[in-house]
C-alpha cells in the first residue's frame, strides 16, 4: 500500500490538510526543532477512507489535537506518535529530540 511505504521510507512523516491550523503547529514546532518532515497533504474523501480501512495505517492521531478526529497524524521512525498533543508531550517531556536524533534527522549537539 502506497501510504504504508510513504510511512516507511520517511523519518518523519505528517499527514495533514491545509486547512487544518493543528497542521500547522504541528509543522512549524518540528521545524523550530530542526526538522523538515516529509508532509503529505490528504483530501476529506481521503482521510475518511483511510480511517475506515481496517489494513491501512491510522491517519488519527486521537483527535489529532483539534478535535476533528483525523488530521494532523504523524509518525516518526515508522511508528504512529499521534496527533499534536502527543507530539507537544514529547517535546515537553524531552522526549522528542531524542528519538529525533535516533532516526537521524537531528544532530545531538543542534544549537537551535
Amino acid at each position: 500500500m502506497r501510504i504504508q511505504r510513504l510511512i516507511s521510507e520517511n523519518p518523519v512523516i505528517i499527514f495533514s490538510r491545509s486547512s487544518c491550523c493543528m497542521c500547522h503547529v504541528m509543522k512549524h514546532l518540528l521545524l523550530k526543532n530542526g526538522v523538515h518532515p516529509t508532509v503529505i497533504e490528504l483530501e476529506e474523501d481521503e482521510i475518511g477512507a483511510m480511517n475506515n480501512n481496517p489494513v491501512a495505517p491510522a491517519v488519527d492521531g486521537g483527535d489529532g489535537g483539534g478535535g476533528d478526529g483525523g488530521t494532523p497524524a504523524l509518525y516518526i521512525g515508522g511508528a504512529l506518535v499521534g496527533g499534536l498533543k502527543d507530539l507537544v508531550a514529547l517535546h515537553l517531556s524531552g522526549d522528542l529530540v531524542p528519538k529525533l536524533i535516533e532516526v537521524g534527522v537531528r544532530e545531538n549537539n543542534m544549537v537551535l
